[in-house]
């Protein structure tokens, strides 16, 4: 059977990258709003995709967010229900500059897909579709497709959709391709996401702006008493030193600091911060990172104390650790440490999302364990991410029988979120394979 879905796969396969070059040349940013036009077009062209792969497949729509896609297709009635999930939202591309080629502008080069969403998320969208091609129609088991439109901002109404839409989504297996491999050549399964939290700070020393040969020596200024504070986050390591957050250990693999270093793209000189094991550090333990400040820009600056200035925290929090507490620990931190007794406030942010650590037993992780290896002709590793994927932890908690497989299709060097982003189209062809191979066992359980 298993070369029979081998020869069917090469036969579809021109499709299936066809089908990721369409879904790449439409800009669905999810941070210009539910109502961008791109969105819904996006949308229209999956649910068209999965029609025409045999799919019976809907919108589902909540006001105020982008569309979602549904679809269904019937398998045999004793078999297990697998939900199959991605997201056709993207991340704004940044500079141009900095590309290139034109982000949606799918371009081959040596082997790579190049174009934003060509690894984050459309990959894993066309992967699904390259299943319910191979089978006709006629899975062997009975499938669900739900494909999102706001994953990259944090899928704020998740919650509402897993709501209205709870029986739709119902399902004995759930498969999440939103993930990544270990590296090129090497599959993995992710077994462990950190949440997070964020806030915003602001430090005010002043009523208003005052004269900065007058006053200065004298009065601090409030982009200095921030910059103090900031950097009372870490200590000399660059670890986090608020008090009370959960630290946990994880199986340190074969990564090298040198291969980190390049697929990070560390400039020469310097450090790497933290204390511990690698993959510790980026999956176990607390990260703070200050993500953006506000203050005068320099084309606008003048011989003035600033009187006000605000910074966003973000806060990676590992498995283990409740998100309220850490928003709590981290926010009496920064109230406690004001420089100069200068005025601080801390105000939540809305993006929260909890940690989690999957259980990596039963029947389904054994399907995708033997199908990655039959395609990659190795065992996977089990990985953690360092990311956050909110919708994760509300699925468990819905559905807390179901098994939760976080599966991807890029690597390292797909450079996701960033220029140049790509997709190896060997890792793809793979991918899709070893989804078709262990729906296939899945289906023989």
């Amino acid at each position: 059977m298993h070369e029979e879905l081998r020869t069917k796969l090469e036969k579809i396969f021109p499709k299936v990258r066809a089908d990721l070059e369409r879904l790449i040349r439409e800009p669905s940013i999810s941070l210009e709003g539910p109502s961008s036009p791109a969105l819904r077009r996006a949308a229209e062209l999956v649910q068209n995709m999965l029609t025409d792969a045999g799919a019976s497949a809907r919108m589902l729509e909540l006001e105020n967010a982008p569309a979602a896609v549904f679809a269904e297709v019937p398998g045999p009635e004793d078999t297990p229900t697998v939900l199959l999930y991605a997201h056709y939202d993207v991340q704004p591309p940044g500079d141009l500059h900095d590309w290139s080629s034109n982000p949606f502008d799918p371009t081959e080069r040596q082997g790579r897909l190049y174009g934003r969403g060509a690894s984050d998320d459309k990959a894993g969208i066309a992967m699904h579709l390259a299943a319910l091609q191979a089978f006709d129609g006629e899975p062997p088991v009975k499938l669900k497709i739900f494909i999102e439109g706001e994953e990259e901002i944090g899928s704020p109404n998740f919650s509402r959709f897993l709501e209205e839409f709870h029986e739709e989504l119902r399902s004995d297996v759930i498969v999440i391709a939103d993930s990544q491999h270990w590296r090129q050549g090497q599959p993995a399964l992710t077994t462990s996401l950190r949440g997070i939290v964020d806030c915003i700070v602001e430090v005010r020393t002043l009523n208003a702006a005052v004269h900065s040969g007058q006053f200065g020596g004298v009065v601090p200024d409030a982009l200095s008493a921030l910059s103090r504070l900031l950097a009372t986050l870490h200590d000399e390591s660059g670890r986090s030193s608020v008090i009370g957050l959960v630290e946990g250990d994880a199986e340190p693999l074969d990564i090298t600091e040198d291969e980190l270093r390049e697929h990070a793209g560390v400039i020469s000189g310097v450090e790497l911060v933290g204390k511990g094991t690698l993959t510790s550090r980026m999956w176990r333990q607390a990260a703070i990172s200050i993500l953006a400040i506000d203050a005068p820009a320099i084309s606008n600056s003048v011989n003035a104390l600033t009187p006000v200035a605000r910074a966003k925290v973000s806060l990676r929090i590992p498995p283990g650790q409740d998100p309220s507490s850490a928003i709590a620990l981290l926010s009496k931190h920064l109230e406690t440490h004001a420089p100069w007794g200068a005025r601080v406030s801390v105000e939540p942010g809305a993006g929260i999302a909890a940690p989690v650590l999957l259980n990596t037993t039963g029947y389904a992780y054994d399907a995708f364990r033997e199908a990655y290896f039959e395609t990659w002709n190795q065992e996977p590793v089990e990985i953690g991410i360092g990311g956050s994927i909110p919708l994760v932890a509300d699925l468990a908690a819905a559905f807390p029988e179901a098994p939760i497989l976080l599966t991807g299709v890029g690597e390292p060097t797909s450079r996701i979120h960033g220029p140049d982003e790509s997709q190896n189209l060997e890792e793809l062809r793979r991918n899709c394979l070893a989804e078709i191979m262990a729906l296939h066992l899945i289906g023989a359980h």
